[in-house]
């Protein structure tokens, strides 16, 4: 629809539209409620990293299922029209769905042709790479754009959850085995591991999770939600949208939870 735009100005735009299917018409008074396309709110399964009696389980605090693949191989971003970009992610029968105003998850349906996917009202049908979406607030038509693989205990053994951003560059990690996080910032040059306490926990079509740690003097914010998310610089695709306050600097970025290996 705007071939000539860069992601970023795209996203700009889709903020000022009306947001078909996933979200409702913007407004300046009040932002779009989102909800289950069903009309009620529901808890997504249990992620794949979810407690257990396998001592290989965490011990960190648990992170919202939104937040990662649930054992699909990668995220796949799709550029839509109306203006409006999406992720899904595909383990087994179900399709994780992320959007600019949350998470939807949504069941194999049988078909013919291609795959289909519902959750009360809203559809996903893919054929190769196209889909169509669907939902009572209108329709999309969307090409496949990028994949990237999902991070998984292969690539960081010691992780639960992985955030990253750019200019400058930085890096966020939190620990699998304890609540404890580590912020790499200015390229490299500066590192803080802390101990961190969660402060909030949304799970669902929102959810969030806000993290607190250093001390009085030197606090640190993060502010992780299930959002459609894209690396300012590759335009990868990533699941959460990430927020890290400390002290007068803010960096933005993206993440993911990360999987167990394939």
């Amino acid at each position: 629809m705007f071939p000539t735009m860069s992601r970023r100005a795209r996203h700009v735009l889709s903020g000022v539209v009306c947001v078909a299917v996933l979200g409702g018409c913007a407004s300046t008074e009040k932002p779009p409620q989102v909800s289950d396309a069903s009309g009620s709110d529901f808890t997504p399964p249990p992620r794949l990293d979810a407690p257990d009696e396998n001592e290989d389980a965490p011990k960190s605090p648990l992170l919202p299922s939104a937040f990662f693949a649930d054992g699909a191989e990668a995220f796949v971003s799709w550029r839509c029209t109306p203006a409006q970009d999406l992720i899904s992610a595909s383990p087994g029968d179900n399709l994780r769905l992320w959007s600019a105003q949350g998470y939807y998850g949504l069941e194999r349906s049988v078909v013919a042709e291609g795959k289909r996917y519902r959750k009360g009202t809203l559809t996903f049908a893919q054929q190769g790479d196209e889909a169509h979406v669907e939902s009572d607030n209108g329709q999309l038509a969307c090409q496949q754009e990028t994949r990237r693989d999902a991070i998984t205990r292969a690539d960081a053994p010691r992780a639960i959850f992985k955030g990253q951003g750019n200019e400058p560059g930085w890096t966020l990690e939190l620990d699998r085995e304890t609540p404890q996080l580590t912020l790499i910032t200015q390229y490299g040059e500066q590192k803080r591991t802390l101990d961190y306490r969660v402060t909030r926990l949304d799970n669902g079509h929102q959810a969030a999770v806000t993290l607190e740690a250093g001390d009085a003097d030197a606090p640190v914010t993060v502010e992780l939600k299930a959002r459609a998310c894209f690396d300012s610089m590759s335009g990868k695709p990533y699941p959460v949208r990430v927020r890290v306050e400390q002290g007068d600097q803010t960096l933005v970025g993206c993440g993911q939870g990360v999987e167990r290996n394939g």
